[in-house]
């Protein structure tokens, strides 16, 4: 198994990106290593060391709205390195309490769209955006007044490449239609909850990116953890984030089935780690995983976790494990 990053391009695009990426939604969260400046510049230091370009922030992560941006870019600022040497991803269209302005809840309307992107802009640091994503439909926006919004701000130079985020496989297909049929700006990545414990993305969002050409960078791939081998017979380490948040989730678990998912794990002197990364790198238009980390020990791990390349048996006893969904029939 190689120790090294594997790069890849970002669906049907020219955007080269690292197969694992850092989720960037810790920095400044309270509790955590990462919650003060020192501690968010180790860990951006230690990606950029790893081999990692990929930096996925949002404008509503943080403790409070916009802090991760800020401290993202404080810390790439002083890293002294070019602004060129990496790819920053950023997302609007969640509720910022106000921090954007009023927006009474049409958070991809052009207005609000232009407003945000300067903010997060001015909270990074830099001149542009290098993949921006509508964070979540808002439900009110027609899909083609946020497309439109997103065409201006390429134009403009201030962003390089859209996507999008939490959309549904139908969505995706709507927004890539209406993009080609007004010759504007067309998605090239789709970011959603995807992992070995959840697959329902691949009954209709890989299809979809499948389809349009869209790269997909799925988040939660360790499902809370639940796939790093720490909590095994429903009992979580003293300190982890189960044994205080969403403890639901130690009681709705099938622990046969992690328990069988790391001896998997164990027989191809493997971790659960490498295993849960290297199957979604393994899966049809994953470009890169996007992975949290607090410590920069943990950015080393999990910037090489990827390099594992699965055989169709192993694929196999993994599906026996985690059955993929059902797909339903329509004729």
């Amino acid at each position: 198994m190689t120790t090294s990053p594997v790069y890849r391009t970002v669906g049907n695009s020219g955007l080269v990106v690292s197969g694992v990426g850092l989720g960037c939604n810790n920095l400044g969260r309270a509790g955590t290593p990462t919650e003060t400046q020192e501690g968010t510049d180790a860990v951006i230091e230690a990606a950029v060391d790893s081999g990692i370009t990929l930096f996925d922030v949002a404008d509503v992560y943080g403790k409070t709205p916009g802090t991760s941006e800020r401290m993202f870019g404080q810390a790439l600022k002083a890293l002294g390195r070019d602004a060129e040497d990496v790819v920053v991803v950023s997302k609007f269209g969640m509720d910022m309490r106000g921090v954007n302005g009023t927006d009474h809840g049409a958070r991809g309307a052009r207005r609000y769209v232009h407003r945000a992107l300067d903010s997060s802009l001015s909270r990074l640091g830099r001149d542009h955006i290098d993949l921006y994503f509508y964070h979540t439909p808002d439900g009110v926006t027609p899909p083609e007044e946020t497309l439109a919004a997103l065409d201006d701000a390429v134009r403009a130079g201030k962003v390089r490449y859209v996507g999008t985020s939490n959309h549904a496989g139908w969505q995706i297909a709507d927004a890539d239609h209406l993009a080609r049929a007004n010759g504007g700006t067309r998605y090239v990545a789709a970011e959603n909850h995807y992992n070995l414990l959840d697959r329902r993305a691949e009954l209709e969002v890989l299809p979809a990116a499948e389809r349009f050409g869209i790269g997909l960078l799925p988040y939660f791939p360790l499902a809370n953890g639940l796939l790093t081998g720490k909590y095994r017979h429903g009992q979580a380490p003293d300190g982890s984030r189960l044994s205080h948040s969403k403890k639901n989730l130690l009681e709705s678990t099938d622990w046969d089935q992690i328990e069988r998912f790391v001896s998997f794990a164990e027989d191809r002197e493997l971790t659960p780690i490498q295993v849960a990364f290297s199957w979604l790198a393994s899966r049809p238009q994953v470009t890169s995983v996007i992975a949290g980390a607090t410590t920069p020990e943990q950015v080393r791990s999990n910037a090489v976790a990827a390099s594992w390349v699965p055989t169709s048996e192993d694929l196999e006893e993994l599906d026996r494990i985690f059955p993929p969904p059902e797909k339903i029939a329509l004729f």
